[in-house]
C-alpha cells in the first residue's frame, strides 16, 4: 500500500499534512505526541499500526500542529487548535461521518470532536488515554511533579542521540523491548518528528487538556482500551475516561508497552476488538456464540469482574476469597473458553455483555 500525501489549513492558518491509505469505511486516526507521516509509515514500532487498520477500510492519519510534516511554526497548541486541526482534515476529505481512533493525547481531541460534532462520528475507539492532564487545577501533586520534572527532561534531552533521557523515553514507551530497530525508530522520531521546544509545548499543553465536561456529552459508541502496565499513562486514568463517557465500553489489554508491539499477545486482542467493534457489532451481541454455558455462577462472577478491569487482588477482595483461590478460578475459566491471555477472555465475556453495568 501507498500513502498520498496532502495539506490543509486549519483555522489559524496552520498547515496541517494528512495522508491517506487503503479503501473502505473512513477511520480516522487522532495521532498521539510525536508523529512523522513518512518516518511513522516505514518504522518498526508504528508499521504494522498503520497496516492492520487499514486493511478493512481508508485510514486517515495526520501530524499533529507543531510537528512532522505540519507547520512547526505553531504558538496555539491549544485543546481547541487541536480540535480544528482534526475539523480541517476531515473538512479536506470531504468526510460526512466516519469513525474516529484517538492514541493516548489524541484521545483526548477525539473525545472532544465527537462531543461537538456528534452526527459526523459513527464510532469512537480510544487507546491509552485520559480524561485531563496533570497541570489541570485539580491533579495530585505528585503527577503535576511528575509532568513537570518530564518537562525539564524533555527540554535538555529531547533528540539527543545518546544521555539518559534517551533511554529512560525508551523504556516509559516499550519497557518491554530490547529490539534495537524499534529503539532505533524512538530514537529517529524524536529527533525528526519535532524541536525540543515544541516538543516541550506539545507535552505542557496535553497536559492542560481537560474534557470532563465534554465525555458525558458523547452520543455515539464508544470503545476504551487500555494497556494495563502502562507507565506512560496510569491504567485508572483508562477507566475514569471510560465512566466519564457514556455508552462506553472499556477494555483492558495486557502487557506494560505503551505502543502494542506486532508479536506481543495483546496486539491480535486489540485489532480483533477494533476491528470487530467498528464494523457495528456492539460488545454485547452475539451472545449464543460465545461458550459461557459450562462456567459456574463462581466463574462467571470473575469473568464479570475480569471484563470490569479488575485485576486479581481486587476481584479476590471484591468476591472475599483468597488470592490463590482467585487464580484457580481464572485458571479454569481461561481452560473452558479455550483461550490462553486475560485480554482473550475478556474479549468473550464483552461479546456475552458481561462487564457493563
Amino acid at each position: 500500500m501507498n500513502q498520498n500525501i496532502r495539506f490543509c489549513t486549519s483555522r489559524d492558518g496552520t498547515q496541517i499534512a494528512f495522508a491517506t491509505v487503503g479503501t473502505g469505511p473512513p477511520l480516522v486516526r487522532v495521532n498521539n505526541w510525536f508523529t512523522h507521516l513518512e518516518l511513522d509509515w516505514d518504522s518498526s514500532v508504528w508499521q504494522h499500526w498503520s497496516q492492520a487498520l487499514a486493511e478493512k477500510r481508508m485510514l486517515v492519519r495526520y501530524d499533529p500542529r507543531g510537528s512532522g510534516l505540519s507547520d512547526r511554526n505553531a504558538s496555539d497548541f491549544s485543546l481547541d487548535a487541536m480540535v480544528s486541526d482534526l475539523e480541517a482534515v476531515v473538512d479536506a476529505l470531504n468526510l460526512p461521518r466516519f469513525s474516529l481512533l484517538g492514541l493516548c493525547q489524541g484521545g483526548l481531541v477525539a473525545v472532544a470532536y465527537a462531543a461537538r460534532h456528534p452526527h459526523r462520528v459513527s464510532r469512537l475507539a480510544i487507546y491509552d488515554s485520559y480524561l485531563h492532564g496533570a497541570f489541570v487545577g485539580d491533579a495530585n501533586d505528585h503527577l503535576v511533579q511528575q509532568a513537570r520534572t518530564f518537562s525539564t527532561l524533555i527540554e535538555m534531552g529531547w533528540g539527543r542521540k545518546v544521555g539518559a533521557f534517551r533511554e529512560m523515553f525508551a523504556s516509559l514507551l516499550m519497557p518491554d523491548t530490547s529490539d534495537p530497530r524499534q529503539l532505533k525508530s524512538i530514537d529517529d522520531m524524536q529527533r525528526l518528528s519535532a524541536s525540543p521546544e515544541a516538543a516541550c509545548q506539545l507535552w505542557n499543553a496535553f497536559h492542560a487538556f481537560d474534557v470532563r465536561s465534554e465525555a458525558p456529552r458523547v452520543q455515539t459508541s464508544a470503545l476504551v482500551f487500555h494497556v494495563r502496565g502502562d507507565a506512560m499513562v496510569p491504567f485508572e486514568a483508562g477507566r475514569q475516561l471510560a465512566a466519564a463517557i457514556p455508552n462506553a465500553s472499556f477494555l483492558p489489554l495486557e502487557g506494560k508497552n505503551h505502543i502494542l508491539r506486532v508479536n506481543e499477545p495483546a496486539w491480535p486482542v486489540f485489532i480483533a476488538a477494533l476491528n470487530e467493534f467498528l464494523e457495528g457489532a456492539e460488545p454485547h451481541d452475539a451472545v449464543a456464540s460465545v461458550p459461557l454455558s459450562e462456567l459456574t455462577a463462581r466463574e462467571r462472577q470473575v469473568l464479570d469482574s475480569m471484563a470490569r478491569g479488575l485485576a486479581n487482588p481486587e476481584i479476590a477482595v471484591l468476591l472475599g476469597i483468597v488470592e490463590k483461590t482467585l487464580r484457580n478460578h481464572v485458571t479454569r475459566v481461561f481452560a473452558k473458553l479455550g483461550v490462553s491471555h486475560r485480554s482473550q477472555a475478556i474479549v468473550i465475556a464483552r461479546k456475552a455483555g458481561l462487564g457493563r453495568d
